[in-house]
């Protein structure tokens, strides 16, 4: 058995003692294996359910902010239209044509920006990467080996 110091039990060495077999050491290297690939599966996962929350508070928030200001824009754009009709001979109808046509310009320019940034977002997290570069480590270690 062992000596025991306080509550923690100390095996003895024996010279004797023998060495364990390559199944038993292949056993547990596949067993660290599988360990350490749930663990960075278990990573990825919290780390894309903590990425989709953030996503999730953060369009709450600005769906809020932007619902807010289109009102407050809304009335200074018919402001702007009844201005235009009060300082120029154009009608209310053409007045409001101009205000249209300027603010679809804008919004098609601001479309093309905002689809232009979408694609560069990383949907796959960093987790992932790092697993796919260690099972590619992984086999190449295991292909060197054999040869």
């Amino acid at each position: 058995m062992g000596a025991h110091c306080g509550a923690i039990g100390i095996p003895n060495a024996s010279p004797s003692s023998e060495q364990p077999s390559v199944a038993a050491l292949i056993g547990d290297i596949t067993n660290d294996a599988r360990d350490f690939l749930l663990h960075e599966v278990a990573l990825a996962k919290l780390e894309s359910q903590d990425e989709l929350r953030k996503t999730k508070t953060a369009a709450l928030s600005l769906g809020s902010r932007v619902g807010i200001s289109a009102v407050g824009g809304l009335l200074l754009l018919v402001m702007l239209v009844h201005l235009l009709h009060a300082f120029t001979p154009i009608p209310l109808w053409g007045c409001y044509g101009i205000v249209g046509g300027v603010l679809l310009l804008a919004g098609v320019s601001l479309l093309y920006t905002g689809k232009k940034t979408a694609a560069e977002i990383a949907i796959v997290p960093q987790t992932v990467e790092t697993l796919k570069e260690n099972a590619t480590w992984r086999k190449h270690q295991t292909t060197s080996e054999r040869e």
